[in-house]
């Protein structure tokens, strides 16, 4: 930690399965992780998880004023927890702001995503990167998944080859081979596919752990039918949201509640470990799940039923925080965006050459 180089970081990450912000401190030089300090998971209020949803749905007949109001209550959010962690932690010199994704079709090249980074660094005094990937898509490649590099560096002294699967609103999936090598894309479906259901049919916001799913029978009918994707075909590199797989959820329409969880639950499981099956070349001697997923003891439970050949681990028994990786990969990434040093890469985005991601914005009076 001597390097003049190391660095104290926040990362900021909100995803789309809309269950709240991960904040995470470490100290990095962008290439070694020193220390791992702090994660915080802070769920969303009510008004601004709806507000949210709402837009996820409804952006393309959203007016301005509308969209820059949600914007707001985004980043004041973020600012908010940012301000509280800035207090109790001296030393915090950079964040790494993911924003938030409200539409991202690679195939379309749309991607948008709010997220107010200058505001936050006036207002916080502190230097803020985001937009980490317009850059990678600007190059040719998805925008996604980032985390990869982050990825490669913590599992460094880990037997290879090894995979890291982070189930978020999607699912996504990083494979270190054994000379360290890598590949990575997004596998489809996550957490929103059983959050919508449940929301939809039940009025929560997610099968808080796993008790609907566990309880539930699984259709092997529907399971068969939902997984009739054609982006489940696609070869990697490849990158998407939640909101393609909705007309597959509606399969899962005329099952009791705890039926439709189980399916959906099975859903993510099964096309992950399809993916793995399909794409990855070499089979890894360990999965480490992470994410919102790897509190679902009941999407755990089905990765191990179903997987053949390959440990199933959650973060946690790694000793990493399973809430904390992708908020800690953000850090990550602000800090190689300061050294100049790449974020993204032909075999994890598709980009056309390695890809230096992220905008830099300092503060301003």
């Amino acid at each position: 930690m001597s390097s003049v180089h190391a660095t104290k970081v926040l990362g900021l990450t909100s995803g789309s399965s809309l269950d709240g912000v991960n904040a995470s401190i470490i100290v990095t030089d962008g290439v070694d992780v020193f220390e791992r300090i702090k994660t915080f998971d802070i769920p969303y209020d009510d008004n601004l998880r709806e507000a949210l949803r709402h837009m996820q749905k409804n952006h393309l007949r959203m007016n301005d004023d509308e969209k820059l109001r949600i914007e707001n209550s985004l980043t004041d959010f973020h600012i908010g927890i940012a301000r509280e962690i800035l207090c109790d932690y001296e030393g915090i010199d950079l964040i790494g702001f993911s924003g938030h994704i409200i539409c991202h079709k690679p195939s379309e090249h749309i991607l948008y995503q709010i997220g107010d980074a200058q505001k936050m660094a006036n207002e916080l005094k502190i230097k803020v990167v985001s937009k980490f990937r317009n850059a990678d898509i600007l190059a040719g490649g998805q925008g996604a998944p980032l985390s990869p590099v982050y990825h490669a560096s913590i599992t460094q002294n880990m037997e290879k080859p090894l995979a890291i699967v982070d189930i978020g609103g999607i699912s996504s999936i990083t494979f270190v081979g054994q000379n360290g090598e890598l590949m990575a894309f997004d596998t489809g479906p996550g957490n929103a596919a059983i959050n919508e259901w449940v929301n939809k049919h039940g009025g929560m916001y997610m099968d808080y752990n796993g008790k609907l799913g566990i309880t539930g029978h699984i259709n092997d009918e529907v399971l068969s039918a939902m997984m009739k994707h054609k982006y489940l075909k696609l070869l990697p590199p490849k990158a998407t949201d939640s909101a393609t797989f909705k007309d597959k959820l509606e399969h899962l329409e005329g099952l009791s509640l705890e039926d439709g969880c189980a399916t959906a639950t099975a859903y993510v499981a099964t096309s992950i470990l399809k993916a793995i099956d399909d794409f990855i070349p070499i089979t890894p001697k360990q999965i480490i799940v992470c994410g919102g997923g790897a509190k679902n003891p009941t999407l755990v439970r089905f990765l191990k039923q179903r997987s053949i050949g390959m440990e199933i681990v959650t973060a946690q028994e790694c000793d990493f925080e399973p809430l904390g990786i992708e908020a800690e990969a953000f850090g990550f990434l602000a800090v190689r965006r300061l050294q100049f040093m790449p974020t993204s890469f032909p075999f994890t985005t598709g980009a056309s050459q390695e890809v230096i991601g992220g905008e830099i914005f300092e503060p301003k009076n």
